[in-house]
């Protein structure tokens, strides 16, 4: 049966799975609320998928926990011949033996089993490296990976360049829609994210809300102080980290992007 690993997995893959479950609600929303603004179709499918994995995951390895603890222990050629997914006890289908399944599982080959097997004593593997579709200036950079979120590309361009300069690497996203999208894949690898307020499609308060939705711990700088002040104290309130003034230069950027990432470094020890 359930020991206390599966049940600390259960728990933490549970969580996972509400949280993309939340996002999906998030995305949903937007794509109303900008009906034909933005196509978000895409993202929603994203997340969907990952809910079904991890639906998945769940299911394959809670039912083979049962089944290893629900065969008979008595002896008898009749059970010893028995095939193990006939011994299940809880609702099972006793017109159909190909129904003894549990309700909804798919018919799976030999090979397939074997992977769902090993699928389900592990959770989904995360990737390690950044996908080929995303560019990364700097990329040999020994500094933290940046992310900047900025519509007006010769600004974007000149922080960039005054980023790598130093070594860091950096990312550029030209709006809210493809920051989030980068975001979800590589989260664990964005030491920061520089985050400009006006944006198209979704202004700079809300992509800050989505990104704390995805990790409640995003170090995110704002790199202009003109927003409302109700929005910003709002963002200040979920860990907004800081402001960097426009127009850039070395010294307004840099010395606030270390300093951030730094106290970021420091509150995760």
């Amino acid at each position: 049966m359930l020991d206390h690993e599966d049940l600390k997995w259960i728990a933490s893959t549970s969580t996972e799975l509400n949280t993309t479950l939340q996002q999906i609600s998030h995305y949903a929303d937007l794509a109303r609320k900008h009906k034909g603004d933005y196509n978000y179709v895409e993202m929603l499918g994203e997340r969907v998928e990952v809910a079904s994995r991890t639906a998945q995951a769940l299911f394959d390895r809670v039912t083979s926990r049962i089944l290893e603890g629900s065969a008979p222990k008595t002896k008898g050629p009749s059970n010893q011949s028995r095939p193990p997914e006939l011994t299940v006890v809880p609702q099972l289908s006793k017109s159909d033996p190909a129904k003894t399944k549990a309700k909804g599982a798919p018919e799976k080959s030999p090979a397939h089993a074997k992977a769902a097997a090993a699928a389900s004593k592990t959770p989904p593997a995360k990737p390690t490296s950044i996908p080929a579709d995303i560019k990364v200036l700097n990329e040999k950079g020994n500094r933290e990976l940046i992310l900047i979120v900025e519509d007006e590309r010769e600004v974007a361009e000149l922080a960039a360049a005054m980023l790598t300069d130093e070594d860091y690497q950096v990312i550029l996203a030209r709006d809210g829609f493809e920051a989030l999208k980068i975001y979800q894949q590589i989260s664990k690898k964005v030491g920061l994210v520089i985050l400009d307020y006006f944006l198209p499609v979704m202004d700079g308060d809300a992509v800050f809300d989505e990104l704390c939705a995805l990790n409640p711990d995003v170090a995110v700088v704002l790199s202009s102080g003109f927003g409302e002040q109700s929005k910003l104290g709002h963002m200040l309130a979920r860990g907004l980290r800081g402001f960097i003034p426009k127009p850039y230069t070395r010294e307004k950027l840099l010395a606030p992007v270390r300093s951030t990432l730094d106290a970021a470094r420091d509150s995760t020890r």
